[in-house]
This record gives C-alpha cells, sequence and structure tokens, in this order.
C-alpha cells in the first residue's frame, strides 16, 4: 500500500496533547502546497490561544471528529468569513483518521484559525478531564459550529452550552439521515446501526441525546427565546422549516489547491461499507475487481476507515495499487494527478468530488449497490439509504454493476 506519492505508510503510534505524529520509520513525502506538522501547542491553561500564546476569541467553537468535518469547518469559515475560529479536535483512536486530522490541523492553523487537540478517548479519565477543560470555553461560546450532531462526545457537549446560534456542517452523507431524523422528530440513530434495539449504553446516553435533538430543533417561529439553527450542506436535503441552508460549493478547496494534473487512467473511491456491516466483503472484492477490469482502473484510494487486512486482499485479487490518502479525497483529487474517471459506489464523494473538481475535465461515475451484496445483519435502512444517495447525486454518471459485468 501507498501514500499518494508512493511511499509505503507505516502504522501509527499515537501521541499526546498536540497532534501527534502518526508513521514510524520511512515518513510518506508530504503532499505539495500541504505545509509539514510542527509540534505547537494550541493550549494556554483552560483557553484556546494562538501560536505566540496570547489568549484569542472563543466566539466561534467549532468539534470536529474526523478530517471531512474539518475541510468543511474551513469551508464554512471560508463562506461566512469567520476569522476568529476555534476548532477542537475530538480526537478518534484510528491511526489513519488522526493522520489526517494532523494534516487538516495544520491547514486549519495556516488560515489562521486556532486549534485544540484533545486525546478525548486517551483512557477512562479522558472523558471527565476533556469536559472539564472545554467547560469555560463551551460557557462563553456565542456559536457552536459541529460536524457530526450523531455523536454522543458532541451531545454531551452540547449540553454544557447556552450558545444559541448552532451551525451542522456535513459529516458526509450522515448529514442527510440527521436532517431527515430531525424533520421526522426522531431520536438521532446513524442510518447503518443494526435493528432497532437498544443497548445500555444507549439508555445512558438518551437524556443527552434528547437534549441535543431539542437545542437542534428550530424554536417555533415567534418563540419567546431566539434559536438559530444552521446547515453548512453540499448535499440535497429538504431541510424542516426554520433551519437556515447555505451551500458548501468547495470554494475554500478550489481556491486553495489545483487545477489538477489529470492522467490517462481510472481511480476507484474505495468505501468503508465492509467495515460498518453493511455489504460482504466477497462480493464487494468480486464488483471492485470487475469494475478495474471493465475500465482500466489502475489506483484505489481506500477509505480512512478500510481494514488493513481487506486492503491487502483487494491489492492481490486485484492488481490495484491501494493508496492510503494524507488528506480527504476532495483534496487529493484537487492537487492531482487523478484520473480523468472516478469510479465510486454511494457515498459522500459522488456529491463532493464534481464541486470540488468543478472547471475541470474530470468525470466521476457511481456503481450501484446490488441488494444481494448486503450482508444478513444490515440494517433494514441500508438498501434505501443507499439508493437516495446514488439517485441524488448531481453531475455523475450512474453505473449498474449487472451492466457492468456484462461488458467486462
Amino acid at each position: 500500500m501507498s501514500s499518494p506519492e508512493g511511499t509505503r505508510a507505516a502504522p501509527a503510534t499515537p501521541g499526546a496533547g498536540v497532534p501527534p505524529e502518526e508513521t514510524t520509520g520511512t515518513p510518506a513525502r508530504r503532499l505539495l502546497g500541504v505545509p509539514r506538522q510542527r509540534n505547537r501547542t494550541a493550549r494556554c491553561g483552560d483557553d484556546a490561544c494562538n501560536e505566540s500564546g496570547a489568549p484569542v476569541d472563543t466566539g466561534t467553537l467549532a468539534f470536529v471528529e474526523s478530517p471531512v468535518q474539518l475541510l468543511n469547518v474551513l469551508e464554512w469559515a471560508h463562506a461566512a468569513e469567520a476569522t476568529t475560529l476555534t476548532v477542537v479536535v475530538l480526537s478518534p483512536h484510528d491511526p489513519m483518521t488522526r493522520g489526517q486530522l494532523r494534516r487538516m490541523a495544520e491547514l486549519a492553523r495556516d488560515e489562521g484559525h486556532t486549534v485544540r487537540w484533545e486525546e478525548a478517548r486517551g483512557g477512562p479519565t479522558a472523558p471527565m478531564r476533556t469536559i472539564g477543560g472545554l467547560t469555560p470555553l463551551l460557557r462563553r461560546a456565542r456559536r457552536i459550529v459541529l460536524g457530526d450532531p450523531f455523536s454522543r462526545y458532541v451531545q454531551l457537549l452540547l449540553t454544557l452550552t447556552k450558545a444559541r446560534d448552532l451551525v451542522v456542517v456535513d459529516d458526509g452523507t450522515a448529514t442527510m439521515e440527521f436532517i431527515g431524523q430531525l424533520a421526522r422528530g426522531e431520536r438521532l440513530v446513524r442510518w447503518h446501526r443494526h435493528g432497532a434495539g437498544r443497548g445500555a449504553r444507549d439508555l445512558i446516553f438518551a437524556p443527552f441525546s434528547a437534549t441535543a435533538r431539542r437545542r437542534l430543533t428550530p424554536a417555533p417561529e415567534g418563540g419567546r427565546r431566539r434559536r438559530a439553527i444552521g446547515l453548512f450542506s453540499s448535499m440535497p436535503v429538504e431541510v424542516p422549516p426554520g433551519v437556515q441552508v447555505t451551500a458548501n460549493d468547495f470554494a475554500w478547496t478550489r481556491a486553495r489547491f489545483g487545477p489538477p494534473r489529470l492522467t490517462r487512467g481510472t481511480d476507484i473511491v474505495g468505501t468503508s461499507l465492509v467495515e460498518t456491516g453493511v455489504v460482504d466483503t466477497d462480493r464487494y472484492l468480486e464488483a471492485v475487481q470487475v469494475l478495474a477490469r471493465t475500465h482500466g482502473a489502475t489506483r484505489y484510494f481506500a477509505h480512512r476507515r478500510e481494514s488493513t487486512d481487506k486492503l491487502r486482499r483487494l491489492a492481490t485479487e486485484t492488481g490495484l495499487e491501494v493508496v492510503r490518502p494524507d488528506l480527504p479525497l476532495e483534496l487529493i483529487a484537487r492537487r492531482g494527478p487523478i484520473g480523468r474517471l472516478i469510479l465510486s459506489f454511494p457515498s459522500t464523494v459522488v456529491h463532493t468530488l464534481p464541486l470540488a473538481l468543478q472547471g475541470t475535465e474530470v468525470k466521476v461515475a457511481v456503481c450501484d449497490i446490488d441488494p444481494a451484496w448486503l450482508t444478513a445483519g444490515a440494517s433494514p435502512r441500508a438498501q434505501g439509504f443507499l439508493d437516495g444517495v446514488t439517485g441524488t447525486a448531481r453531475d455523475v454518471q450512474r453505473l449498474q454493476f449487472t451492466r457492468t459485468m456484462a461488458t467486462g
């Protein structure tokens, strides 16, 4: 497996305090236009601070847990002309996610924003330590920007703030499910969750989830207390009354990167549908192999959550070069080199790549998920949700796998 520049990726070693280096051995060469990581702390006691150590305005506080969320916070800040943004990274365990977040944090700092890296899952005492350290910021914040309303961490933090201005930025296709649940008044549950049962952890967090849902529900018109709810999204959504929508057209990405150098080949974008228990492993690998053979693909851009064992098997069985991107694919593609045709299964990128690659000659195609590929434990909502992701994508070619196989 390789990085975007063709060097071998290495296992991650967690750090603490500041965004840690996630690789050992020979490091991957950095992307052009992306600065090297410098170990700079973003703490100043209980407050966020800038590089000189002086406290900064924390009127706007953003919480992110993934690279895509941080990318969309930067897009929102660019569109809203927000110059005093403080980004709190609630760091996950996954090495690939941490690595991409570390690089995105550098881009955020280069834009003049303050980044506070929290080892929010670094042991049994980490949650209380994180919440205690963030409480002063939450109490002063006038606006909260969040990337994952399904996150139990974020739901808990929302109970500690009095901010009346809440903005949700895209967390990929999960945004579509969030808006649907909000409009129907349902509890917030990720679309790929199995069945309808509620475990012990769900019951413990139920009060926080209910409070978060109320905080994210627009106040009735003419109500006594004003509550502004905004959505910054590139997804095709129908929002309930009272939610203000701002379109994310990836203007910051297009201004910051590219235009890309195009190759003559075809690239395939990976998905974590196997890892989330939605799609059968063998069926998925067969589909990738057929797509590669039919369209002459040579590279496979792995999703950050794809397992190493599956990717090794994929490389062996398909002959594709597996690439582990250092940044969200929208930035990788915009910088290039990238194929003139990008193939994907139903995922966020079928909505975002056409926007990020606007003005280029790159074409994006999406392959439907055959119902026969679904696992026995897949959520009953899975097929309908995936069909919706594909069917609402704009400026993409739609592929039927059976037709692809027949021409293979």
